[in-house]
């Protein structure tokens, strides 16, 4: 998807008010409320339940007390029949300390389905037997148990329907959803309002900076505003235009040193071209047998080919920042003895020598032939090429070449030791930086730095193992793999010394 498209669906995905946070903080909101509520409710609705059976113990009493008013005169049928009307209960049984009073109806009360003791029960039995009470489809007859609410050594016993009851807590639960309702709208609308002020709109308005900031981020109109809030998104804001103010600055800086390398590298090239002519008439010169010519050749000659090389190495190291890698399986040990065939020519035109009698140098390959690399083979031609250069700059004159690998580890441990004085302390504080990694006065550092690129790209490593003045060696770790393979020949490529 390109950057248009994902600026649109991005732009897309912000209009949306079903995914925006404040709407979806405004739902939690509303859905932690109704919890809240039914945490609320359970309790309420028990209580409810428990207080109506109260409220019929306490009818009931009163009942019976106006029957033991009368107890000296007649009880009319018909008043019983009103009180238990009234109390909604088929019976009322009293029993006081030194007597029990009964008073029914003219009929036997019906079977009784279940016992209420309102003198036992714990909070959480109470709460289920709301919820069971509110749970059944037909009418229930209690028989409830209780003492009075003005003179608990008095108890009260009563035989009434469930299902009035039933309604009267449907009717209560309904008042109370009604009421949590109103109060989750107002509090979310509340919470939505608030945070749409004071979170939303500020994280829109950074959301916003940063993609008109991604598309053109050396613009410093598009850097974010400061920001005068003391919280966290304030902090953030601040933090962001501190963060895009560097990164414009690296761009500019970026883009400037990329004009300035391209522009280098245009003057590297027509420079080396020059010194080539440089090269040719230096070559002229070498052929006059005047003395004092041929006292200063040697000089002129290494003062061009070290501006040669430097030129060189600048093209090199600008070519390796941006590396098209043509990754192919090959025999490491054939690509070390190809660097040290092309040491042996070029030492004696690099150091004035006489080609007929080339200057003795030890080359020894110890990498097996089975030791099979995956990687761009020209690539890591310079790398052991570089690795040889410097070396011979520093004034080695003996190079080994050793490789390892662990059994089923598809990794390959180079070692590239060579006899030179070793790497002073300032060169080792700076390996691998360009222009400042040079053991050597005069030299450029870019040997090494264009190595470990290269290295990097193939998803390997480069350290150096040890320095001093016994010689310097490096340990490269490259992806490879251990092939067994036979030959006619008695000997295998690769393992003779050179």
């Amino acid at each position: 998807m390109s950057d248009p498209d994902i600026q649109h669906a991005t732009d897309n995905q912000a209009r949306r008010p079903g995914m925006g946070l404040s709407v979806r903080l405004m739902i939690l909101t509303i859905a932690f409320l109704m919890l809240a509520e039914f945490l609320i409710w359970a309790p309420s609705i028990a209580r409810f339940r428990i207080t109506t059976l109260e409220q019929h113990i306490a009818e009931a009493h009163l009942a019976m007390i106006a029957v033991d008013a009368l107890k000296f005169g007649d009880v009319d049928m018909d008043l019983e029949k009103q009180l238990l009307f009234y109390t909604d209960t088929y019976g009322i049984v009293l029993n006081l300390t030194d007597q029990r009073m009964l008073m029914v109806g003219d009929t036997m009360p019906p079977q009784v389905d279940i016992e209420v003791n309102l003198s036992e029960g714990t909070f959480l039995s109470m709460c289920m037997d709301a919820f069971e009470t509110l749970s059944q489809t037909h009418n229930r007859v209690l028989r409830v148990i209780g003492p009075s609410p003005k003179n608990p050594e008095i108890g009260v016993e009563i035989i009434m329907d469930e299902a009035p009851m039933r309604d009267a807590m449907i009717q209560y639960s309904w008042r109370i959803l009604g009421l949590s309702v109103v109060i989750s709208l107002f509090t979310a609308t509340l919470v939505y309002m608030s945070l749409q002020w004071l979170m939303v709109r500020p994280i829109r308005r950074i959301t916003r900076n940063l993609g008109h900031f991604r598309n053109m981020p050396e613009d410093a109109t598009r850097v974010i505003g400061e920001s005068s809030r003391a919280d966290e998104l304030g902090t953030a804001q601040r933090e962001l235009r501190g963060m895009q103010e560097e990164v414009r600055h690296a761009l500019g800086q970026k883009t400037r040193l990329a004009t300035l390398g391209a522009a280098v590298a245009r003057v590297n090239h027509d420079l080396r071209n020059t010194l080539a002519t440089a090269v040719l008439a230096s070559d002229r010169l070498a052929t006059i047998e005047d003395p004092e010519v041929q006292h200063v050749m040697p000089r002129l000659f290494n003062s061009v080919h070290r501006a040669v090389r430097l030129c060189s190495q600048t093209l090199d190291f600008v070519s390796a920042s941006d590396l098209n890698l043509k990754m192919e399986p090959f025999h490491l040990s054939e690509l070390i003895s190809e660097v040290g065939v092309v040491m042996r020519e070029e030492l004696p035109i690099m150091e004035m020598e006489d080609p007929d009698n080339p200057p003795e140098i030890e080359w020894e390959n110890m990498v097996p032939f089975e030791v099979t690399v995956t990687g761009d083979r020209y690539q890591l031609f310079r790398v052991f090429h570089n690795l040889a250069l410097n070396a011979r700059m520093a004034g080695a004159d003996c190079y080994r070449v050793t490789a390892s690998m662990q059994p089923g580890d598809n990794v390959v441990r180079v070692e590239f030791a060579d006899d030179g004085p070793g790497l002073p302390d300032h060169a080792q504080e700076q390996l691998f930086k360009p222009f400042a990694g040079s053991s050597r006065r005069g030299g450029t550092g870019l040997g090494l730095a264009i190595v470990h690129d290269i290295v990097v790209a193939h998803d390997g490593t480069i350290t150096l193992n040890s320095t001093g003045s016994e010689g310097t060696r490096f340990l490269i770790e490259l992806p490879a793999e251990f092939t067994e393979m036979t030959f006619d020949d008695e000997k295998r490529p690769g393992d003779d010394k050179e």
